[in-house]
């Protein structure tokens, strides 16, 4: 049995930047934080014929091509993964919430797949692995950081070159503005996200057609997430938490779909209950609303009023690992 552990995200700064749509022409530039919430994949090769998957629903599938799950199919396609075959998949938090789930989730698999094969991998070639699957083969609207920041964990900054290269460099901040930050981000669950892939496909239809207000849009976001950059590698949280409230507002406009009248609303709660800036955590529609909260515990208490539940976190130093190899 191989047990892979692999951390989910809240994305920092500079969201949407790593779409290929943008950054084949521009450049992106996104911070990413893992945490300690996590997707754990098994690889067993069990007794009986052809693959047998247990994620949210159960598969028997005799070869390849009769999985329905595109991310397993493709993983084990990449590799040649021979049947009898058993893949399990568990996670903290469920997909659809925001946290980048799927890019994570393909990571793991990856990680366990190189295992099974006995080989070292470094974490850029799972990545990059992960995000030719999604990216490439599946042509899913997605950028590259869910993947990079799965593989690499801990706080880190990305540049996506024009040409899909991928520069990766750790957050450079000091021990105290850590703990500050794992302090004072509070996370609330607003209910599941089910229009993320609508929101990135128009995305990455009106860049592709260079719509001059989203290209502006995420130009703005870039800079934004530079300026996160140098707040935060000063020591000035208050300042990230009031970028925080700049980029939401600037996202919010990217595209119809990545807010509501209700979401809307439990943000601006937020703001008048102690926090400085928050943003809603993924594509949009849905999932975790992320404060940085002056007043901790009077955001917890407005929240809690909402009917919104917080899901407490740290952050994730290591990255995809394997947890158990016989």
């Amino acid at each position: 049995m191989i047990i892979s552990r692999t951390p989910l995200r809240i994305s920092i700064g500079g969201g949407g930047t790593d779409l290929p749509s943008y950054y084949s022409r521009f450049g992106g530039f996104v911070i990413s934080a893992a945490i300690n919430k996590h997707i754990y994949v098994g690889l067993n090769e069990s007794f009986g014929g052809g693959y047998f998957l247990k994620y949210s629903a159960l598969e028997q599938a005799a070869t390849l091509d009769d999985i329905r799950h595109q991310l397993i199919r493709e993983v084990l396609r990449m590799h040649e993964v021979p049947p009898p075959l058993e893949v399990v998949s568990m996670a903290d938090i469920p997909a659809g919430t925001g946290l980048g789930s799927s890019g994570a989730f393909t990571v793991g698999l990856l990680r366990a797949v190189h295992a099974l094969k006995r080989k070292y991998v470094d974490p850029g070639v799972v990545a990059e692995e992960a995000c030719k699957i999604e990216i490439e083969l599946l042509q899913q609207p997605v950028g590259k950081q869910d993947q990079y920041i799965a593989a690499f964990g801990g706080l880190a900054c990305f540049e996506f070159a024009e040409d899909g290269q991928v520069n990766v460099s750790p957050l450079n901040i000091s021990n105290s503005t850590l703990y500050d930050l794992e302090e004072h981000l509070l996370m609330f669950f607003t209910g599941y996200s089910r229009n993320a892939s609508s929101v990135l496909d128009d995305q990455k239809v009106r860049s592709e057609l260079g719509d001059t207000a989203m290209l502006d849009n995420l130009h703005f976001t870039k800079q934004l997430g530079q300026c996160i950059k140098q707040a935060l590698e000063a020591g000035n949280t208050r300042r990230f938490g009031e970028l925080m409230h700049e980029h939401w507002l600037h996202k919010r406009k990217r595209s119809p779909g990545t807010s509501n009248n209700g979401i809307n609303r439990w943000y601006d709660v937020g703001r008048d209950n102690g926090a400085i800036g928050g943003k809603l955590v993924g594509a949009g529609g849905g999932g975790f609303l992320l404060f940085y909260a002056e007043d901790r515990d009077a955001l917890r208490r407005a929240m809690n009023a909402e009917g919104l539940r917080e899901v407490r976190f740290a952050f994730d130093h290591e990255g995809s690992k394997l947890l158990a190899r016989d």
